[in-house]
């Protein structure tokens, strides 16, 4: 009996395989787990649980804009390298690996920020 409400205190609301690893928008809720079924449900309790969602949501978000900064790198890549040495195809491919690099790092910085923000209010 312990363990059960030890485990349901601590750890992931519905643990399972993500996406990509993209969170699911009740990642930070609190919920029960079924024990016969094994189905999870989380569960709103408080008003800043609606917070909680909309963290998770922001997150998710975040993680789409990081991927798509990655594709954006390869995309510069891709184009620097057929761009056969023209100054003016070259530094335009440079300028979309720069400014992809730099979305990537916000987009990482603000995920790691909604994260811990998010989870000091669990």
């Amino acid at each position: 009996m312990i363990s059960v409400s030890l485990f349901t205190r601590f750890a992931a609301v519905c643990p399972g395989g993500d996406f990509l690893g993209l969170p699911k928008w009740y990642k930070y809720l609190q919920g029960t787990t079924d024990p016969i079924s094994g189905a999870c449900s989380p569960q709103l309790s408080r008003l800043s649980d609606i917070w909680l969602i909309v963290a998770a949501v922001i997150e998710l978000l975040l993680r789409v804009a990081a991927i798509a900064a990655v594709a954006f790198v390869i995309v510069g890549g891709i184009k620097y390298t057929i761009s056969q040495g023209e100054p003016d195809k070259t530094a335009q491919a440079k300028g979309t690996i720069i400014n992809a690099v730099i979305g990537l790092a916000i987009a990482v910085v603000a995920a790691a920020t909604v994260q811990f923000i998010a989870g000091s209010f669990k």
